[in-house]
This record gives structure tokens, C-alpha cells and sequence, in this order.
């Protein structure tokens, strides 16, 4: 399999992504994990940092079909999905294909749309097909929804419930640019899409070789040790309300394997692990009332769970 590596490819990627996103390598490996890993990302930062671009530059960069849903308190769950719609002619109902039958879907400020509407995703994130009116719709491969809500807004807001949130593979903050990025992106402000200039680099065919090829990255027994000892300890009355559920292992496998493929390996090593640990778990778990002390706490207490379990040599 080593020799088989899309390397070359996965570079290209991340290259294109890094051109638009100044700055900001993690948030393009970590789209690109949860992407060959076949998950969904949930994007959470304040507005202007690149949420939607980040989303377009990966759509444009595999030419892949892309469709971007503004969530609103008064969209239904037929904006996303589709409606069916009586034929006179025919006598027949003839479905309307929503904007959910696209490769990659920008929920954009999911958090504004009502629970009704929010889970009418769960079907499509969880088995990639939907069911309306007893039938039931096969949704494009490959298949990602990337969501975004700004954390530091309530007013007109439904929080995801956990459930919800389980269906995301990974929850990451792209952050403000450091001071030389933020100053490229100045200099080279246009009123046109920063996206519009990206040219497709890796075919929706490859990008289907690529994620059966993350499966077939080797864990060790050891590995698979190391990552349930670690759910394990999320599992801790005294430190955790809720701790992770077998999806969310099945997640951090998963986006483990992703990462060695995009590093190059074939086999995963205990890093791989322990750099996607927080990003999979963080928004999978709810902290004891007394150890609650604002934003950031579940991935300052996952740190700390990853400091005390031992990694294999």
C-alpha cells in the first residue's frame, strides 16, 4: 500500500487550501482528515474568519458538487431535503431533489434553524440517504456536510442537542490570522471570491480511491488499546457528565488512520492519535458543573486526560 500513497495529491490539497486560509495549516489538515475519513465538521468561530470560504476552496479544489444552505429560523426541513409535488399531467407525485444531494454541504449558522430542521441532516450525516414520503433517496459519494455557527451568539439560536452533535466527526476553530497573514490578506483583498481563481487537483474518483484507502491504514492492537483507554477516561463521573460514546471511538480510529494517510504512513503511530483526540472529542462530552468555567474547558480536561494515559511504545 506504501507505494500507493496519494501523497502528491493530498499536498495539493492542503496547498490550495493554505492559499486562501492564511495561516491557518491545522484547520486544513484537520477538513482534510474529517473529509478522507467520510465525517462531517462542525465549524465554530465568530464571523469573517473564513468558515464558508474554507468549505468552497475544498469543494473547488476536488470539483465536486457543493451547495450552501443559510440556516434561518423559518427554513424547513423541504428546503433541505426536497419536496414532492403533484404532476396534474401525470397524476403522480414527481420528488424535487433539495439542496442535500450535493458532495459537500455548507450549513451555514446551523444553530439559527429550528430542531425540526436541524434534524432533518441526522438521516443524511449518519447512512448518506434519505427517506420521504416512505421512499427512500441515495444521496451522492462522496457525501460531507460542514456546518458553522458563531459560539458567541444566542440571541435567535437553537444549540445542537448531543445527539446532533455526535454526528460530527470533529468540531475545529479556525481562530483570527497571526499579524504577516493577516496583513497578506489585506494587501491582496479583492472584491472577487478568493475561491473563484482555485482550480480542481484531485477527481472525484480519486477522492473515493483515497477514502477507501484510509480504512485500510494498519492500527495495532496497541493503537486500538490506546484510543478506548482514552474513551475510557471520558468516561469519569468525577471529571465528565457524558463521556464518549462508541461512535465517537469509531470517529477517533477513523480520523486516526485519516491523518497517517495524509502524513504518509500506511501504519498509525500513538501522534496520530493523541493530535486528533481533542478536535474528535471535545464536543462529545459535557463537564461536572464543578468544573465548568467557560469556553475551552472540555479541551483543556481531554489535555489533560491525553497527559495522564500511557502511550504505547
Amino acid at each position: 500500500m506504501e507505494a500507493f500513497l496519494p501523497i502528491k495529491k493530498i499536498n495539493s490539497l492542503k496547498k490550495n487550501i493554505q492559499t486562501i486560509i492564511k495561516g491557518k495549516p491545522e484547520a486544513a489538515k484537520a477538513t482534510l482528515v474529517a473529509f478522507l475519513s467520510q465525517g462531517h465538521m462542525l465549524i465554530e468561530d465568530v464571523p469573517g474568519v473564513g468558515k464558508t470560504t474554507l468549505a468552497q476552496v475544498l469543494a473547488r479544489s476536488t470539483d465536486l458538487s457543493f451547495k450552501r444552505v443559510q440556516f434561518t429560523s423559518d427554513l424547513l426541513p423541504s428546503d433541505i431535503l426536497g419536496v414532492s409535488i403533484y404532476d396534474q399531467k401525470t397524476g403522480e407525485f414527481d420528488f424535487k431533489a433539495g439542496p442535500i444531494f450535493a458532495n459537500i454541504i455548507l450549513a451555514d449558522e446551523i444553530n439559527r434553524a429550528t430542531p425540526k430542521t436541524q434534524s432533518a441532516l441526522l438521516e443524511a450525516m449518519s447512512e448518506s440517504k434519505i427517506t420521504i414520503d416512505g421512499k427512500t433517496y441515495e444521496l451522492p459519494k462522496p457525501f460531507m456536510v460542514i456546518a458553522t455557527q458563531n459560539p458567541f451568539e444566542y440571541r435567535g439560536t437553537f444549540p445542537l442537542p448531543e445527539n446532533q452533535l455526535d454526528r460530527f466527526s470533529m468540531r475545529v476553530s479556525i481562530g483570527y490570522p497571526d499579524y504577516e497573514s493577516e496583513k497578506e490578506i489585506l494587501l491582496k483583498f479583492s472584491p472577487a471570491k478568493p475561491w473563484d481563481g482555485i482550480q480542481p487537483v484531485v477527481s472525484r474518483e480519486e477522492v473515493l480511491v483515497m477514502q477507501t484507502m484510509v480504512e485500510r491504514v494498519h492500527l495495532d492492537e496497541s493503537i486500538l488499546d490506546y484510543i478506548l483507554t482514552i474513551i475510557k477516561e471520558t468516561r469519569n463521573p468525577k471529571v465528565f457528565e457524558l463521556g464518549v460514546s462508541p461512535r465517537g471511538a469509531i470517529a477517533l480510529k477513523r480520523a486516526a488512520q485519516s491523518h497517517a494517510l495524509i502524513e504518509g504512513r500506511a501504519y498509525c503511530i500513538p501522534d496520530d492519535v493523541k493530535e486528533m483526540a481533542v478536535p474528535v472529542l471535545s464536543h462529545r462530552v459535557i463537564l461536572k458543573h464543578d468544573r465548568m468555567g467557560g469556553k475551552g474547558r472540555e479541551e483543556e480536561a481531554l489535555k489533560d486526560v491525553l497527559e495522564r494515559v500511557k502511550v504505547p511504545i
